[in-house]
């Protein structure tokens, strides 16, 4: 006997002969389990041949409407009777409903025409329309334009005012200083007190002036604030209509775990990291899944995500790839979802550097320098303290100077400078600074490179959503440069030197895989490509001045691969 449920598919291809796995998959780095893989090509194959529904993937050149890739995944489960099948399920909303016979529901149906939400939001964008209407009313300009208007003819007519009083104040001096010897006592002070009369007049029509302006422009700035407190008083309804309205929505997100525990998006995030959850937390494939997993009695036996369809402008997505979870929206909620389920352990909680040699290649008074294996941390990690800085402060304790003077990435092998002195440490880090260090890094890319050289402008900022990896940012993200040139095509990959002439995190990687860099990722970039025995990326030369002989070094190891 086989479940009933609409959103439980069966296997096309026998899987008889595949095992289950014995864990659930760790949704944030994982290798995707064989049943995970026949699951998406069943849902990668529905995609291509459906008729249900019209979404532009930006597959194919007849599509109308925006471009739009999507996250897709998969959950294998079993049920009761110990069948074994899977569910389907989208991140977000496809073709701008929530409502599809293949994919599982979301957790709380944002888009239902009878819901809170929709009627609510009908009542904040009406909102906006009256802001935005009176922010760009004839009104608001008029009124605007009125007390500049008033303001400048205050300010010239009270100048030119205090210019002749100034005049007058002048020829008076004048007449004071001429007649002081002409007239007698008494005749001269009665000119005296008609001179102080004129003084007294000039500042009385002053002050007149003055005065009859400060009504007008009081008068202008009351028309004006009835407008702006219009204005105000609309954006502070909207925002506490809005605070209402994020909170219920909050209330509805409530997520199931395998033990039956029930708990609300607001206090999964408020527990777990004091804040708010960000914007469309629950609304990923993988907890919609597990969900409706756990709310049919279906046993989550593994899953995996992937992604349909070209990549958004700023990330790095390719096409049918497979994808970790993000950890921004989805860690906190899974971590609570996952609770009673035995799961894979967490591979970034081993140390990948265990068992491995960090050779040093050249040694003086004044710098070491090695050659990072791959998978090796240059510093202590939050969960791992293994690194080249740890295993040559324990090799050298009496070096006092901070040591490391740049960094390559854990996954990145090749040579690295550190410093034995203050004074070493900071002549180089200069020479870092106003990238005089000439570095040349050796890549393979999974794919072929027409163009033989050139130069990638591509500004990189993280992914808030997704640390550590990185996005493509023109607003906020921090110049980075590199020039490449080709070594050769071997096969169907190509072998590139890069020469950074910036050093962001993941630069390389990001400008390798990118739309609008190479388009091809690095072989084995598990981040931004497909996974590997290792990432193919080795900063194999550098050339610097020495701190002590003031004299151009250089290093040099061959590539490893």
């Amino acid at each position: 006997m086989t479940t009933k449920s609409p959103y439980f598919h069966h296997f096309e291809k026998e899987i008889s002969e595949i095992s289950k796995p014995s864990k659930f998959t760790f949704p944030f780095y994982y290798t995707p389990h064989p049943l995970s893989i026949l699951a998406s090509e069943q849902v990668q194959h529905y995609l291509k041949v459906q008729k249900e529904f019209q979404h532009n993937f930006g597959l194919n050149s007849s599509d109308k409407g925006l471009v739009i890739g999507k996250m897709f995944g998969v959950l294998v489960v079993e049920d009761i009777n110990g069948n074994i099948g899977f569910l389907a399920g989208v991140s977000g909303k496809l073709a701008g409903t929530n409502k599809h016979h293949y994919f599982v529901p979301p957790i709380y149906d944002m888009l239902s025409p009878d819901g809170f939400f929709i009627k609510e939001e009908e009542k904040i964008n009406q909102l906006n329309k009256d802001i935005e209407q009176l922010q760009n009313s004839s009104e608001l300009k008029i009124a605007i334009d009125d007390l500049e208007n008033v303001k400048v003819e205050q300010n010239t007519i009270l100048t030119e005012l205090r210019k002749f009083h100034k005049i007058n104040k002048a020829e008076r001096k004048k007449i004071r200083q001429s007649k002081v010897n002409e007239l007698t006592e008494s005749d001269y002070r009665i000119l005296e007190e008609d001179l102080i009369k004129q003084s007294y007049r000039d500042q009385h029509e002053y002050e007149i002036q003055k005065e009859h302006f400060r009504s007008k422009v009081l008068d202008f700035e009351t028309n004006l604030d009835k407008i702006v407190s219009k204005i105000d008083q609309l954006k502070l309804e909207r925002k506490q209509r809005s605070s209402i309205l994020q909170n219920r929505l909050f209330n509805e997100y409530q997520f199931l775990n395998a033990l039956n525990q029930r708990k609300s998006v607001l206090d999964i995030f408020t527990e777990s990291k004091q804040i708010q959850p960000p914007a469309g937390a629950g609304d990923c494939a993988a907890p919609k899944l597990l969900q409706y997993a756990f709310e049919n009695n279906l046993k989550p036996l593994c899953m995996a995500e992937f992604w349909w369809g070209v990549s958004p402008g700023s990330e790095v997505r390719k096409h049918k790839n497979f994808y970790p979870a993000c950890r921004g929206k989805c860690e906190p909620i899974l971590n609570h979802m996952l609770k009673g389920i035995l799961v894979d352990s967490n591979p970034m909680l081993a140390n990948p550097a265990q068992n491995k040699d960090l050779e040093i290649i050249y040694e003086d008074e004044a710098i070491i320098v090695v050659d990072k294996p791959s998978e090796f941390l240059s510093v202590p990690g939050k969960n791992i303290q293994d690194s080249v800085q740890t295993r040559i402060l324990n090799k050298f304790p009496k070096i006092d100077s901070p040591l490391i003077i740049h960094r390559l990435d854990m996954s990145t092998s090749g040579i690295l400078i550190l410093a034995k002195t203050k004074s070493a440490h900071q002549f180089i880090q200069e020479q870092f600074i106003n990238h005089t260090v000439e570095k040349r890094y050796t890549a393979l890319l999974d794919g072929i490179i027409q163009q033989t050289d050139g130069l990638i402008d591509l500004p990189l900022r993280v992914d808030l959503d997704d640390r550590p990896r990185q996005v493509v940012c023109y607003k906020y993200g921090k110049p980075a440069q590199t020039k490449y040139k080709i070594i050769s095509i071997e096969g169907n990959k190509t072998r590139i030197h890069y020469f950074p002439l910036t050093g962001r995190t993941h630069q390389l990687r990001v400008h390798s895989a990118h739309f609008a860099g190479l388009n091809t990722p690095i072989v084995g970039d598990d981040l931004y490509g497909t996974k590997a025995d290792r990432l193919h990326l080795h900063a194999g030369f550098i050339k610097f001045i020495h701190p002590i002989t003031r004299q151009k070094i250089t290093f040099q190891i061959e590539d490893p691969f």
